[in-house]
Parts: C-alpha cells; sequence; structure tokens
C-alpha cells in the first residue's frame, strides 16, 4: 500500500458496531507503537462530521497517525459521553477537540 493511501470501511458488530476504520502508513521510519491514533466521534447525516474527516483524513495522512470513525448511535458510552458534542476527536483516546476540529492544533498533538 503506498504512503497516504486510506484504508477501507469496516463494518463492526455488537454494541460498538458501525464505525469507520482508516489509517495511513506511517512514514519516516515510524513506528506503530509511536503512532498517535485519532478517533473520530460522529454520526451519519452530521454535516459538521463530515467538515471534522476532512480535516482528520488530511491531517493524518500528512502525519502518518491512523484514524478511526466511531458512530454515536452505536455505542452507548461514546453517547453518554459526547452527545452533545459530535464531532468530537479524540487522541489516543483522550478529548482532543470538539464541534470544530483546529487543524494546526491536531498537528501539534500528532507530532509533539
Amino acid at each position: 500500500m503506498p504512503d497516504g493511501e486510506r484504508l477501507g470501511y469496516e463494518p463492526r458488530g455488537g454494541t460498538a458496531g458501525g464505525y469507520r476504520v482508516g489509517g495511513y502508513r506511517a512514514g519516516g521510519g515510524r513506528t506503530m507503537d509511536r503512532m498517535k491514533k485519532v478517533t473520530l466521534v460522529g454520526k451519519p447525516g452530521c454535516h459538521l462530521c463530515e467538515v471534522a474527516r476532512d480535516t482528520v483524513v488530511r491531517v493524518c495522512a500528512e502525519t502518518g497517525a491512523v484514524w478511526e470513525e466511531k458512530d454515536i448511535n452505536q455505542d452507548q458510552e461514546l453517547y453518554r459521553l459526547y452527545w452533545e458534542q459530535i464531532p468530537v476527536v479524540l487522541v489516543d483516546g483522550e478529548q482532543h477537540d470538539f464541534w470544530r476540529v483546529d487543524p494546526e492544533r491536531l498537528r501539534r498533538a500528532l507530532v509533539g
């Protein structure tokens, strides 16, 4: 797979079902152990989620970070935590941004 080629959608079952997994092959000798993971929490039909996805995809491609997208309607815990804030971006499981994703701030979090 060439650098920057996105991985495809992987449907999941169970309570955490229906989320997209994407990623970018790390460049520059980065190992999987040190790669940051970005999680975009949103829902279908959410315009802000689409805008956030575009930003996440672009920044992850630039930094070599992996990303995934989870549907808040498919996970009760995510719904409980974030239903008023979507889209929400997590970096390594910690909340980073919500509503609007600042690409520069996300880039700093991923390379710092």
